[in-house]
């Protein structure tokens, strides 16, 4: 009588909860500090220096510049019509229009990366593999980083330093990738030099 009355009554008794968290000093080691593994893993992407810059060198143009450029297209326009070239009037009309949207629209800021897998700019990588060597140039009084590939495309990309100085960048790069000290202008650039001092679309401002 006892034992079924007894029986009875621990039916209704609560029963211990199955699912309580394990107490702290229960748990393993991995659940209490998830981010450890990753401060000692060998093989982590580390970011060696990250900056922001514009997309490409920029200089503010006054009206002697786009007079001058509205003055060479009509001349070539004229000269192209004698000759019936229409398809050459029509890209030199492209250009014209090209030059003038990168004279008035300034580029937008963009963010560059040197990491231990490679350089990152903006949402486009590239791996230590694919890159040859680098070096310095300076294009309208800015300071500029360029990196060869071994794929013909790109063939080279182009980062702008801004703030970031010419030596921190070599002690950086130095360790992945070889430093070319002189560079030979190319034909192209040393024609778009002579024209430029020869036949300046402005003056420039001491």
């Amino acid at each position: 009588m006892d034992t079924a009355s007894s029986a009875e009554e621990e039916k209704f008794l609560p029963k211990e909860p199955m699912d309580l968290p394990l107490p702290e000093k229960e748990l393993p080691a991995h659940a209490t500090e998830p981010h450890q593994e990753e401060q000692h893993n060998p093989y982590a992407v580390k970011t060696l220096l990250s900056w922001t810059a514009p997309g490409r060198p920029y200089r503010k143009r006054g009206k002697e510049y786009f007079a001058s450029l509205v003055f060479i297209t009509i001349l070539l326009q004229i000269i192209l019509f004698l000759f019936s070239e229409y398809l050459l009037m029509v890209l030199v009309l492209s250009l014209l229009f090209v030059a003038v949207a990168l004279a008035v629209v300034p580029p937008h800021n963009i963010t560059y990366k040197i990491t231990t897998e490679g350089i990152i700019i903006d949402d486009r990588a590239y791996l230590w593999q694919e890159l040859y060597d680098f070096y310095f140039k300076k294009r309208n009084g800015v300071e500029l980083l360029h990196i060869q590939t071994y794929a013909m495309i790109p063939g080279q990309i182009t980062l702008i330093l801004g703030d970031i100085h010419t030596e921190q960048i070599k002690a950086i790069l130095l360790p992945f990738l070889p430093y070319r000290e002189v560079v030979r202008p190319t034909f192209t650039e040393k024609s778009a030099n002579w024209l430029s001092k020869t036949f300046p679309l402005e003056k420039t401002k001491e």
